[in-house]
Order: C-alpha cells, then sequence, then structure tokens
C-alpha cells in the first residue's frame, strides 16, 4: 500500500489468473489452453503481415477491425447476425470489463451465480457496479426462477466455469423473456465444446452440429448481449481476441465506452490470425472433436478411480474424490510435474478442475493419480 495510491486501488481485490509456471517437461493443466496448436492458415496470416521487413508494423491496425468483425459475422449469418451487431476487443476479458461499464452499471445490483468465473466480482469492484450472487443447486446448475427479482442486469458462463455446467438454449430464452428490462450476458467462452444433446449439466459425449451458441437467440432478445473468445477452441490464448454479439444498440454502447479507453484494442497480427482462425473451420472442427473425444475418456477413466465426475460441456472437467483432500491430490500432483486448478473457496474447495489435454497428457495424469491413490 502507497500513500500515491487511489481510494479505487487500494479497495480492489484483483483477479488471479492461472499459474503459469516455467517448468521443465511440465503437464500443464491449470488455466484451459487448447492442447492443439492454431490453425496454419493463422500462421501464414501473421507472416504475411510480417512482410517486406515488417512495413506495416509501423502504421497503426484499423481501430474498428472491420475485417475482423466481418468475418465473425459471415460464421453466425445463418442467425441473421451482421458486422454491425459484432464487437471486439482484447481478449474477452477486456470486452467483458466494457460490458461491465457499457451495460451493466444501474442503480440496482447484477446477478451472477456464487459459484462462476472469478473475473466478475473484480469488474464490480473496478467500475462500482452493486452485485449480488445467486446460489447454484445442489448440482451444481443454474435454476431460472432463483433470478426472479429486480436487477441491473444479469451475467453467467455458458458452460459455466469452473464447473462445466451448461444451461439448454430454452432456458436461457426463458430468463431473457422473463428480464425484458434488463441485460442479459451469456459468457460462452467453452461454448464450442459442449451442445444441446445431454444432461443439463453439461453434455455425454459430443454433439453432431458443435456450437450451440445463444447468438441463435440475439435477433429475437435485444437484451441478450453473448461474449466468445478465441483462446479456447481456436488456440489463440496468446493472441488475445474476443468478441461479442447483440442488439446494434448494445455494440454502439460498448464502442463508445472502447473508444473512451484504448481505439486500437488489437494490433494488425491479431486481426491477421483471428480472421484466418475463424475462416478455418475444418481445423476447428477437428481440434474440437479431439478434445470433446480425450474429455469423455478422460471421464471414464477418473470414475473408474472412485472420483465424482461433474458431466462437462466445456474443455474442462471438474472433480472430486470423497476419500482424499483436494488441496492434497494438487500438490502431489505437482510434485510430479502435473498442474490442475484448485480452488480454496467455499463449496468447492474439495474440487479440482482439470484442463483436457493431449490423450498423452491426460494419460500421464491418470497414472499419476493411480499411484497417489494406491
Amino acid at each position: 500500500m502507497s500513500q500515491y495510491w487511489s481510494f479505487l486501488v487500494n479497495r480492489l481485490t484483483p483477479y488471479v489468473p492461472g499459474e503459469q509456471p516455467k517448468l521443465p517437461k511440465l503437464v500443464k493443466l491449470n488455466t484451459n489452453e487448447n492442447p492443439y496448436p492454431p490453425s496454419p492458415h493463422v500462421v501464414a496470416a501473421i507472416a504475411d503481415e510480417l512482410a517486406d521487413g515488417g512495413q506495416l508494423l509501423r502504421l497503426y491496425p484499423d481501430p474498428n477491425a472491420d475485417r475482423l468483425k466481418e468475418a465473425i459475422a459471415a460464421r453466425y449469418a445463418g442467425f441473421g447476425i451482421t458486422a454491425q451487431q459484432v464487437f471486439v476487443g482484447n481478449g474477452s476479458d477486456e470486452v467483458l470489463a466494457h460490458v461491465f461499464m457499457a451495460l451493466l452499471k444501474h442503480e440496482r445490483p447484477i446477478l451472477f451465480p456464487d459459484i462462476t468465473y472469478s473475473f466478475y466480482p473484480v469488474y464490480c469492484g473496478l467500475h462500482d457496479v452493486a452485485w449480488e450472487t445467486v446460489p447454484l443447486d445442489e448440482h451444481f446448475q443454474i435454476r431460472i426462477d432463483d433470478y426472479a427479482r429486480p436487477n441491473g442486469g444479469i451475467i453467467f458462463p455458458n458452460p459455466n466455469a469452473p464447473t462445466g455446467c451448461r444451461l439448454p438454449l430454452e432456458a436461457i430464452e426463458r430468463l431473457l423473456m422473463a428480464h425484458g428490462q434488463s441485460v442479459v450476458v451469456v459468457d460462452e467462452a467453452y461454448v464450442d465444446f459442449g451442445g444441446e444433446a445431454g444432461d443439463e449439466c453439461g453434455a455425454e459425449g459430443g454433439n453432431e452440429s458443435g456450437n450451440h451458441s445463444a447468438i441463435a437467440l440475439v435477433n429475437r432478445h435485444p437484451n441478450l448481449l453473448v461474449v466468445h473468445t478465441l483462446s479456447k477452441s481456436r488456440s489463440l490464448a496468446g493472441l488475445r481476441v474476443g468478441y461479442a454479439v447483440g442488439d446494434s444498440d448494445l455494440i454502439e454502447a460498448l464502442e463508445r465506452v472502447k473508444n473512451s479507453f484504448n481505439s486500437y484494442p488489437l494490433d494488425r497480427l491479431a486481426i491477421a490470425g483471428a480472421v484466418a482462425a475463424m475462416a478455418d473451420e475444418e481445423h476447428f472442427e477437428t481440434t474440437r472433436q479431439a478434445i470433446i473425444k480425450s474429455r469423455e475418456a478422460l471421464r471414464s477413466a477418473l470414475l473408474a478411480l472412485a472420483f465424482e465426475v461433474l458431466p462437462s460441456a466445456a474443455n474442462f472437467i471438474f472433480v472430486r474424490h470423497p476419500q482424499r483432500d483436494a488441496g492434497d491430490l494438487a500438490a502431489a500432483l505437482r510434485s510430479r510435474g502435473i498442474i490442475v486448478r484448485h480452488f480454496r473457496l467455499p463449496r468447492i474447495d474439495q474440487h479440482l478442475r482439470i484442463t483436457i489435454g493431449t490423450d498423452e497428457q491426460c494419460a500421464l495424469l491418470v497414472e499419476a493419480l493411480r499411484e497417489i491413490l494406491a
């Protein structure tokens, strides 16, 4: 603490990101990164931007990133989405930060689950947004009826994090209809790894269409904003690109905040790489399906080791062992060079969140757990 800090800084409790240790031969299953590289077209597009000795780097990028907005709109053209309904930012975290300022700062408190993305209360503290948490049920599911109270907006991930549980689209639509005077933000960082098939707390196995996004509801509900990231299913966590899709009035509010903060959130390389990633549907589908297949295989293996495993619609699973302390398990794995995420929070302090790695990484995890449990 310093005498030079502002009152705001003094009262902030910052978000703590997943650890990024620099250890040799590390099996890193703690930050939900994609275990596979991005599309080769991404690498080629970035190389093109660096041609002629990087001459283009002396010029500012397009402040509106119109080419990327058009590429995103093209992917959702079947839902009638246009480029005017797309907002882009420096990762979905920046997009969400603008959402809290532009759309969720009202007189009434906003609502989000008690177990959810831990950045939400941080944004509330940063932007002075009043908030209340709504408990998940005993199965870690969101109950729509529990949100029937006055609010200044509603936000939740779908699938939820860190549980991996999914809320079906029909439930989201009921929520939108019940709260027509409030903005409802659906944070779909993990939506590409699940779908409508399966029970309400995740999908058992894959799904044929691959993307049951709430973007399908945008043109029916002007109070809906859907946020995505290219960090997970597009393997671009290192490039920092996120976007939101919603009614043009919601997008205009985000643009006003963005242009009052940073007119150039995406650099030339990020725009070029993101456009290429959005266009390569074949690579996206191949890696997505590989992760879904590995997830279900890992789930079966952990069930065989007596773990309780929530069905997941994300690129991670949420597990606990009824006879072993989660913190002890995480420490034992770490001593073997395997990192998973342990949240020391109420209701979930005996759970571990495990990112889906390659089949080889998952096999190393299972073997290590077998040794620890024995």
